[in-house]
């Protein structure tokens, strides 16, 4: 997360020094909103310098900021915590900032959900040619357009709900990739072993294998598992919508996807 600072750091360690405040740059303090400016709150946070609130810096939602900017007297007298951004020698006020603590807690959140390895249930902010965006604890989220089930229970559309799984989470570069087949293979694993012999529908033919659907989780019949025969036209025996006979290669939970066989069952 990158933060615009027009304020100085210099002399901060000074200042704080010369009211015999003991905090530094990065902490976390307690204050309380004591009065609305144009652009922010004043904040005293018990010391002589006044602590200063941009609007910008309220949340990490913006229609959270937007809601509040236009109710800000609701806010007046209430304390909280506010992370300490830095001084600004000019107006002799310390920036804070709600913004980063969230930011800080959601990736806290975050960094446990990856080690629970649980699967989530999110909101669909928008969607795009390349996938869905969508938002894990306030942090934008995305579900590229592979990594998006063949089956879904809900149409995808802003607003509908998808289940998926943590990919990707890189605090350091702010990204948060997901994914729904990941998740869709976990709720079907234990239907799913290596080496048995299911059904399922073939929806695409390509020249390299075929895609089949298995409990609502997407395979690949690679040409070179179809059989013992040179093949030269594939779409002469595969059909769309076809029902087939294959058997499980491979379990990839990580990318939530099958390899399959048509080998020694035909």
């Amino acid at each position: 997360m990158t933060i615009n600072r027009k304020f100085t750091e210099n002399n901060f360690a000074s200042v704080l020094d010369e009211y015999k405040y003991n905090a530094n740059l990065g902490d976390i303090v307690a204050g309380t909103v004591f009065n609305i400016e144009e652009n922010g709150l004043l904040v005293d946070i018990g010391t002589e310098i006044v602590g200063y609130l941009p609007k910008e810096e309220i949340s990490l939602d913006m229609k959270l900021i937007n809601r509040k900017t236009k109710s800000l007297n609701e806010i007046i007298n209430t304390t909280r915590d506010f992370f300490l951004l830095a001084y600004n020698k000019h107006s002799k006020q310390l920036l804070l900032s709600i913004k980063r603590l969230e930011y800080i807690r959601a990736w806290k959140r975050i960094k446990q959900i990856e080690a629970e390895d649980i699967i989530l249930n999110v909101s669909i902010k928008k969607i795009n040619k390349g996938g869905v965006i969508t938002q894990l604890e306030g942090i934008q989220g995305f579900i590229p357009k592979s990594h998006i089930g063949v089956m879904m229970q809900n149409p995808l559309q802003n607003g509908a709900n998808i289940q998926c799984k943590l990919l990707l989470a890189d605090e350091q570069n702010n990204k948060l990739i997901l994914s729904h087949k990941k998740a869709n293979l976990c709720i079907t694993a234990s239907k799913l072993k290596i080496g048995e012999i299911v059904e399922g529908t073939i929806i695409k033919v390509e020249e390299y294998g075929v895609f089949i659907k298995i409990y609502s989780v997407l395979s690949l019949l690679h040409i070179s598992e179809i059989g013992y025969t040179n093949i030269h036209n594939i779409n002469e025996i595969f059909k769309v919508g076809e029902i087939i006979k294959v058997k499980i290669l491979h379990i990839d939970m990580e990318q939530g996807r099958l390899s399959v066989s048509r080998k020694n069952i035909i």
